[in-house]
């Protein structure tokens, strides 16, 4: 048998310490320059080369790095720029870049949703009627160069062309598929000039694959394939995150040089397909987890690899099952570790050391890995009998869940009365999504007490004094319902992995959410449960300081579940029921403590859809029934609110009616009003907060495009059931277009208002008439 080949698709960017991150926030605060930044760039992407080389890997990705997007590094490449932005040709690229993902003052950026089913953030393309491509960006060009000058065999990775167009948007009439017979001579063209440098293989990234297609796309893989047969270099199609499916056969027919498939989300299509494997093709399989921190079973995975390796010997390569970039870097950084947790567990760094142990025993026999394979063995077995991990008491709560405990005691229409009598709102109810700036003293107060330079009290003083100063801020802005503004919290999800049993936290486990956001996820490990209250001392003492209702803060139990790294001996729904149980008691002690406004957020419900429809249903079944678990337990008088943002949500309406939450806020204005539209079509019978701030873009938003905004809510939304709110948490903004652009929210609802609102109408009480005709009035006329 041949030397075994593995590669890999794609390494965490961010850097061991967040170095990238650093630096992007130095460059937009304007405290370096774009040199600078350049520099960070290139020391910490020729680590990420030499990481992966001293793992053995053969093939090097390259172009995957990316100062904010890989997505929007290929509408650069291609020239994909919307007209809003000005002649691409005359601008800096990287202002440019920039422009696009952030926005500035004259144009929104460019609207960003999820990665399939991650929590990765791309920003999606933005396509015209009578789109034009050309080769725009030399950045793939310039990486490979860069590589090769280092001494790696590089395999740039690209976005294939079917699923990026796939994944983009027409601003306008038509059907982007038909942009393709454009678009394939610039892929071409790149493909072309990649030979000309030398390059042999690259990887086309073809994730749409997993997704259940129409004939039409189905038809334009057909053609796009056949179109680049004749390329100089050789095609890796690369598919992650789901199996082929119903696209196996088109797959198999292709005119490519290889194929890469999910072999630990799709474990039986990926081995079947070496059954009769053409011998001029290699097939590349994904046996490592790029999605999950678990060790891999190598003693497994090599009884089955072995048979395959005798049967297509060189045709088969080996590689993690997606890009690494949805896990930490390197375990080693993670010193505060018990050692029987630590080892259960493998980084990026360590998967691809897991990598180069199958790819020793495939190549040299199992003896020359004997001492690795027997440590990942005891490994797995002591995770198996490890008495940290079940619970008898949550096992027997588990078992005693009724269908009475996820139903409200009376519906939305009932409810709504009790809580319009308790709460004393006015019509177009304004609030935020409940996080404040996470200033740079919030910081240092929480490390300090955090790593014992500080005590309980200094702490709780510190804590206290910011939350008094966001409720005056709050109530200085007539904001009507406010927020506590979450200073002690780090991270919405893992705050409260910190708390919960079960679940542990890293010290450097740093993921890539969009640009330089970056989240560490828990570790659920074992048996979920709450020890004790972990909101309730904070959200009354907001309480305390102000007349107007204040608002518990959770984060509901899928969300936790998805932003987690979950554990994989049992189903991810009875994780998820226990997870909800433990934050149903919360929610009854915030209640029982004069809570009357409780939100409970779920942005990650369309996150954790299955790709394939078939698998879809049960999962919203049990994703909607932890929900309501968690919140079904208060009196009708409580105002149960959830947030959702940067996915699309369209597709599930049903589900988010069927979690009866009595107010749901929504990333509107980031997504230009698309997911608003659908209620023109769907009769939400709940309230709804439509954003009306993009609060990832650093801009002044105008009074008069809130208002914009939400004379469109309006023409769907009834008057009595809409509130008014930015898209998303403001914990990344800082105060002075906080304060600037909650001022306009606010006017906007009070204009609205006031010509809302009917003569019978009671000054702070909701309107029960509502003028319809005010609905058409132009504000700022």
């Amino acid at each position: 048998m041949t030397k075994q080949v593995i590669h890999n698709l794609g390494y965490p960017r961010v850097g061991p310490q967040r170095e990238l991150k650093t630096a992007l926030e130095q460059f937009w605060r304007g405290d370096s320059d774009a040199q600078s930044l350049r520099q960070t760039a290139d020391t910490i992407r020729a680590a990420r080369w030499q990481d992966q080389a001293d793992a053995g890997v053969d093939l090097i990705p390259v172009n995957e790095f990316s100062l904010y997007d890989h997505m929007l590094d290929m509408s650069l490449l291609l020239g994909v720029v919307s007209p809003r932005f000005g002649d691409s040709a005359s601008q800096d690229e990287l202002t440019l870049f920039f422009r696009m993902a952030r926005g500035d003052t004259d144009q929104p950026a460019c609207e960003m949703t999820k990665w399939f089913d991650t929590n990765y953030h791309y920003l999606v393309p933005e396509f015209e009627p009578q789109q034009n491509f050309r080769i725009f960006s030399q950045k793939l060009f310039d990486e490979v160069k860069a590589a090769q000058a280092a001494g790696h065999s590089p395999k740039p990775v690209l976005v294939g062309p079917v699923s990026y167009l796939y994944l983009g948007k027409l601003r306008g009439e038509g059907d982007k598929l038909q942009l393709l017979e454009k678009l394939l001579p610039i892929y071409n063209d790149i493909l072309d000039k990649l030979a000309g440098l030398g390059v042999d293989w690259v990887q086309l990234d073809e994730p749409c694959l997993g997704l259940d297609l129409d004939r039409n796309w189905q038809q334009a893989y057909d053609k796009a394939y056949n179109m680049l047969a004749d390329c100089r270099v050789k095609i890796l199609l690369a598919n992650y995150f789901a199996g082929y499916g119903d696209n196996l056969e088109l797959v198999k027919q292709l005119p490519v040089s290889g194929v890469h498939a999910d072999a630990v989300r799709s474990h039986d299509e990926a081995l079947q397909l070496a059954e009769n494997w053409p011998e001029d093709k290699v097939l590349s399989l994904g046996v490592i987890d790029g999605r999950n921190i678990w060790r891999a079973n190598l003693g497994q995975w090599l009884d089955e690899l072995k048979p395959l390796k005798q049967e297509i010997d060189q045709q088969l390569w080996l590689a993690p099952s997606c890009s690494l970039l949805h896990t930490p870097i390197d375990l080693d950084n993670e010193t505060s570790l018990d050692d029987e947790l630590r080892s259960w567990l493998a980084f990026a760094k360590q998967k691809l050391n897991e990598l180069g142990v199958l790819k020793q025993a495939l190549s040299e026999g199992r003896r020359s890995v004997s001492f690795s394979l027997r440590d990942n063995m005891q490994a797995h077995a002591a995770r198996e009998a490890s008495e940290r991990v079940h619970r008898a008491d949550v096992i027997q709560r588990l078992q005693a869940i009724t269908n009475k405990m996820t139903q409200r005691q009376n519906a939305f229409s009932k409810r709504s009365l009790a809580q319009v009598k308790a709460l004393g709102l006015p019509l177009l109810p304004t609030t935020t999504i409940g996080s404040f700036p996470q200033t740079s003293a919030i910081r240092k107060a929480r490390a300090d007490f955090k790593h014992a330079r500080s005590n309980e009290t200094t702490y709780r003083e510190a804590m206290q004094a910011e939350i008094k100063n966001v409720i005056e801020r709050q109530d200085a802005l007539s904001l009507d319902v406010l927020v506590h503004g979450e200073p002690e919290r780090n991270d919405m999800v893992e705050y409260f992995g910190e708390l919960l049993e079960g679940m542990i936290t890293t010290q450097n486990g740093w993921v890539q959410s969009y640009g330089s956001r970056c989240v560490k996820p828990p570790i659920i490990f074992g048996d979920v449960h709450r020890p004790q209250a972990m909101t309730t001392n904070w959200i009354n003492y907001a309480q305390s300081l102000t007349q107007r209702p204040v608002k518990g803060m959770l984060t509901g139990p899928v969300t936790i579940l998805q932003w987690s790294f979950v554990r994989d001996d049992q189903p991810r729904s009875e994780t998820c029921k226990q997870i909800a149980l433990a934050i149903r008691d919360e929610v009854n002690d915030l209640e029982s403590n004069g809570i009357k406004v409780i939100q409970v957020d779920e942005p990650a419900l369309r996150e954790g859809l299955p790709l394939k429809q078939a698998e879809q249903g049960a999962y919203l079944d049990w994703a909607v029934q932890s929900f309501k678990l968690a919140t079904a337990g208060v009196e009708d008088s409580t105002q149960i609110h959830t947030h959702m943002c940067y996915a699309e949500f369209e597709d599930i309406l049903e589900a988010i009616t069927d979690m009866d939450a009595d107010v749901i806020t929504l990333e509107n204005a980031r997504s230009d009003s698309e997911l608003l539209q659908s209620f023109e079509d769907f009769s939400y019978p709940n309230a709804i907060g439509p954003g009306v701030w993009d609060i990832h873009s650093p801009r002044t938003v105008p009074l008069i495009e809130m208002t914009d905004l939400l004379e469109q809510a309006l023409k769907v939304v009834p008057a009595e059931r809409l509130w008014v709110n930015p898209d998303c948490g403001l914990k990344t903004r800082g105060w002075d277009e906080i304060e600037t652009n909650l001022e306009n929210l606010v006017a906007a609802a009070k204009q609205l208002r006031e010509l809302l609102m009917t003569d019978n109408s009671k000054t702070g009480t909701q309107a029960t008439q509502v003028d319809k005709q005010a609905v058409t009035i132009r504000i700022h006329k």
